[in-house]
This record gives C-alpha cells, structure tokens and sequence, in this order.
C-alpha cells in the first residue's frame, strides 16, 4: 500500500545526482541561471532547471518503486501458487483488482513477523500488492481480505502517480529555493561576484536539505489523506465490517513495522510515525477507525 517512504528515500538520493550533475553544467560547461544582461537571477530560466531536476527525480523513483520494493523486503512473486493459502491470495487480489477495473497486480509475499502488506507500481494496470508472512499467520480471512482491498484501492485511486506529481512540484520549489539561498548568501556573505562560488554551493546544498525536510510535511499530508481514501476503498471491496475489524486488530496488535527503515510508511501498519504529526505517513488508527464507523453504508 504505502510506498511514501522508499519513494522520498529514492527520489532524494536522485535528486542528489541530479544537483551534482547541476552543478558540474555550471562548473564546467559554463551553464548558467544567471541573466547576463542585469546580473541577476534568471528566474524563469532557474525554474525551468528546479522543474527538470525536481519531476526528475520523482519520475525516476517512480518507475523504479516496484524493483526497489521487491529488492529491499525480499518479497516472492506468486507466479505459480502452490499452496491453498498462496490460491486464497492471488484469487482475492484478482476478485478486487476485476472489482476496480484495473490490470491484475503482480501478487507476492515476504518474510516478515507483523502485520503488513503495500502495493507500488508506476502504472494501475501493473503494480505490485505484497503481503507479509506475519499477516496470513495473524488475521483472519475476512480480516486478510480488507487489508488487500485496502491495497487494491491504493492502486485503483492511483496514488503513486498523484504522489509522484505533488512530489515533483514540491522538488521544483526546493530547488528553485535553494538555488536563490545560495546565490545570496555567496554573494552577501561570501562576496563572489558570480554568486555561484564555494559559498553557493555549501549553501545550496544544506538549503537543500532543510527545505527538502520541511516540504516532505506536505507529501506525508497527503500521505494521510489517501490512507483514509483507501480504507474505503477496502471497506468498498470487502465490507465496511471487514475493513474496520482489520483496522482494530492492527490497533490490538501494534506491534512496531519490520519493514526497512525506508519503507516504513508502505505499510497498512506504518508503526508510530516520524517525531511529530506533522511527519507520519499515516492518520492514528483510532482516527481510521471512527472514519469508517462514521461512513454511511450503500
């Protein structure tokens, strides 16, 4: 379901490389967001850069979710189900993807104790849903079949792709940001007259981060907001009943993700958030729960 955490941990790393490769075109090539004719900044010049470098790095985590995803958590794909529980699994995944009108998702398992399961993709009609050993030792069938409708409608509602674009408008400005940042600070501080000297660089770097920390508050807003979203949409699929009784057992069981650090908000169960609510992936269970009780039925 989620995959906010391994996204931002990928788009930030490409983001990294394409800084780097920013700077190299102004080091070596002699490219630059500066207006020759007054001195200045560039600015419409310096966004078309930040738009290149910020969706960039957005699009590339995107297409590069599913591999990463399967990589870092060890997940199995199903292509053959061999078990009754694997034939469970990949019938109700197709019965709910049918359901949604999307493409059948690739459908795998992974090795881990607690409750868990996410979906990623770049495309709906070829995204992954994952499930954890511990969910199909812990849950209930009907239990199970709400947290993989949960899923499903993550993919349905196409929330990788709307992520993807909040994420790639929320980089341009960081970029564009710092770039400014760094161009003042070199030349007020550090008194460069091309105001791309060392100084720009430290600068632009750490405002890179800072702001990049502060605008990952937005992407974890909407992180919230799709996670209550697609607990209709598992409530749609498998029965308000069955999706609120799933939500209590994870609230019940809460035991903390063994999902990878950077993965952490994929997750139906996403653990106990980032330092504050301003930075968790996931509304409390509580307020999910009274979400669904509060819903009407038909």
């Amino acid at each position: 379901m989620k995959r906010v955490g391994l996204f931002l941990l990928t788009n930030l790393a490409i983001m990294a490389v394409l800084g780097i490769v920013l700077m190299i075109l102004y080091s070596v090539f002699g490219v630059s967001t500066v207006d020759e004719a007054t001195g200045g900044i560039d600015y419409l010049g310096l966004l078309i850069v930040a738009a290149v470098v910020g969706f960039g790095g957005s699009f590339i985590s995107l297409v590069m979710s599913k591999g990463m995803a399967k990589r870092m958590t060890g997940a199995q794909v199903i292509t053959q189900p061999r078990t009754e529980i694997e034939q469970w699994l990949v019938g109700t995944v197709s019965r709910f993807a049918k359901q949604a009108g999307i493409g059948m998702p690739e459908v795998a398992i992974y090795d881990a104790p607690e409750i868990n399961a996410f979906a990623t993709g770049a495309r709906r009609d070829n995204a992954l849903v994952a499930v954890s050993t511990g969910l199909l030792r812990k849950m209930t069938r009907d239990e199970a079949e709400a947290v993989i409708g949960h899923e499903v409608a993550h993919v349905a509602n196409g929330d990788m792709v709307t992520l993807t674009l909040i994420q790639g408008v929320v980089n341009t400005f960081v970029v564009f940001i710092a770039h400014v940042i760094g161009r003042f600070v070199d030349k007020a501080v550090f008194k460069s007259e091309s105001g791309h000297g060392p100084g720009f660089f430290i600068t632009y770097f750490l405002a890179q981060m800072v702001l990049g920390i502060l605008a990952s508050t937005i992407v974890m807003w909407f992180s919230r907001q799709r996670e209550f979203r697609a607990d209709v949409g598992g409530a749609k699929f498998a029965g308000r009943d069955k999706m609120i009784a799933a939500l209590e057992r994870l609230r019940r069981g809460s035991d903390d993700s063994h999902l990878p650090d950077e993965m952490r908000a994929m997750g139906i169960n996403g653990g106990k958030g980032g330092l504050s609510r301003l930075f968790m992936s996931h509304p409390p269970l509580e307020e999910r729960i009274a979400a669904l009780k509060g819903m009407r039925q038909g």
